[in-house]
């Protein structure tokens, strides 16, 4: 069955860096365009990157442009999101997704950029 893991968040400090991972399984990861989402109490959840699956194309949330890179290494089956310059803004639940008919989630890890 599919299964997304996601890995690598914490406690920041404003300026901080993060790099979360996502372990994929069950599926034929390197057909796949994959995607990180992010959700914060009492807001929807907000698409922040995705790639296409060689990793030729990626897209981001205006709120992230240049601060966030997405990338995947489809040898090892893993997502990844290098996280720079966070703010307090950025504190959310991070989830990897894709979809195949339905969309996929992982169980999120929280990331919280605090002093």
């Amino acid at each position: 069955q599919v299964q997304l893991v996601e890995s690598g968040g914490g406690l920041v400090q404003p300026g901080g860096s993060l790099r979360l991972s996502c372990a994929a399984s069950g599926f034929t990861f390197s057909r796949y365009t994959m995607r990180w989402y992010r959700q914060s109490p009492g807001k929807e959840r907000e698409l922040v990157a995705a790639i296409t699956s060689a990793g030729g194309s990626t897209n981001y949330a205006d709120s992230v442009k240049g601060r966030f890179t997405i990338s995947r290494d489809n040898a090892k089956n893993t997502l990844y999101l290098e996280m720079n310059r966070l703010k307090p803004e950025d504190t959310a639940v991070y989830y990897c997704n894709f979809a195949l008919g339905q969309d996929y989630w992982g169980q999120g890890t929280q990331v919280t950029v605090s002093s």
